[in-house]
């Protein structure tokens, strides 16, 4: 999936690869990141030997500006299923919602450990592409 990140006026596209694999390969401007969101540590693709620390991350200028207070939608269609609710702690790649686009179910995880603040969408409705689905609250769980 490609995404479009704007920071200080500067915009970035970051390449995603596959979600489910680890490690993530991200790709910014060209230059390939592993990312273990387990372990919280990004490291440079072998070819090059930056690495970030769990704190540096976020000073990488594509890094710094992804919203870790919600979760978009990847895709528009229906939301068939949705398994979380306000209040509730969630994993890391933990199944949130599922989407139903083109006749294919599509498993919508959550891109962090945390708590959910509000659950914006409920089955039956149809979302657009990046509409805000869930916002999580300003705190981080780490475990």
């Amino acid at each position: 999936m490609k995404y479009v990140v704007k920071v200080a006026d500067k915009q970035y596209e970051v390449e995603i690869e596959d979600l489910q694999t680890r490690p993530v390969i991200a790709r910014v401007d060209g230059q390939e990141f592993e990312v273990n969101p387990e372990d919280g540590v990004t490291r440079a693709a072998p070819k090059d030997t930056k690495e970030f620390k769990p704190g540096d991350v976020s000073k990488h200028p594509a890094m710094s500006s992804i919203s870790a207070t919600e979760l978009t939608a990847p895709l528009p269609g229906v939301v068939t299923e949705v398994f979380v609710r306000s209040g509730e702690v969630i994993e890391m790649g933990q199944v949130m919602l599922i989407i139903e686009a083109m006749k294919m179910k599509n498993s919508i995880r959550s891109t962090r450990a945390g708590t959910i603040a509000e659950v914006l969408v409920s089955a039956g409705q149809t979302v657009t592409h990046k509409q805000m689905l869930v916002k999580f609250t300003d705190t981080f769980v780490y475990r």
